[in-house]
């Protein structure tokens, strides 16, 4: 069976993506099949469209051995996912569109990602657009209230500028400005050129420089 091949291949000395049987691939492809299958019926559940088993991406032309094994605690069905052996867990990643391996939290009908890593306004207005989503509009207590307590005193972007027109600050989609959450004295466009909106301390919003490194919260509606 497709299960004791891919048992059987842990157990020799040479990487099996060297050297992959047409029946290993033929059984694996099988697989994937069926967790696409599984991954489009689990999407019923709204939580589960915004949260998902983050995966590691391939860094091989052949995924299958881009990675150890998973011990054999993790193996098995894991949030939508199938793991067989740990050796479906590379192939995966190659399989599925980017923006559903990223951790996406769910609130008020939209899915939200709070980023890792830092860079500018415009760098993250654009990382966000190519995850199919848009930097976050914040124009409610509820959601300030949802991203004050994940955003953990640190600086995260937000969808706010005032770089139209010096003072007129605009959400990018075109939201109505109304609800804000400014920081006691700001925005004060400390040495003129603070165009951009982010989180900070607090949950509260400050204006900084565009090109000031922060990390980014991006937002998308729930996928069909």
């Amino acid at each position: 069976s497709s299960s004791s091949s891919l048992a059987d291949t842990s157990t020799t000395s040479t990487p099996p993506c060297l050297s992959p049987s047409l029946n290993t691939v033929s059984a694996i492809s099988s697989k994937l099949n069926e967790v696409h299958t599984e991954k489009k019926q689990n999407f019923s559940n709204r939580d589960s469209l915004c949260k998902s088993h983050v995966l590691p991406r391939p860094t091989a032309l052949y995924p299958l051995c881009a990675f150890p094994k998973l011990a054999p605690a993790q193996t098995g069905p894991q949030e939508g996912w199938v793991v067989q052996q740990g050796l479906l867990s590379c192939l995966l990643t190659s399989f599925f569109p980017l923006e559903i391996k990223i951790h996406w939290e769910y609130f008020d009908g939209k899915c939200y990602y709070f980023s890792i890593d830092r860079m500018s306004w415009y760098k993250a207005k654009t990382q966000c657009e190519e995850m199919h989503s848009r930097l976050a509009i914040i124009n409610s207590f509820a959601k300030q209230n949802f991203v004050m307590f994940r955003t953990r005193n640190e600086r995260f972007w937000i969808g706010l500028t005032d770089g139209n027109s010096e003072g007129e600050w605009e959400w990018i989609d075109g939201t109505d400005y109304k609800s804000t959450f400014w920081k006691e004295g700001e925005p004060n466009n400390s040495g003129n050129n603070e165009d951009c909106a982010h989180i900070w301390t607090s949950g509260q919003w400050n204006d900084v420089y565009c090109t000031f490194e922060c990390y980014y919260l991006c937002e998308k509606p729930v996928p069909n």
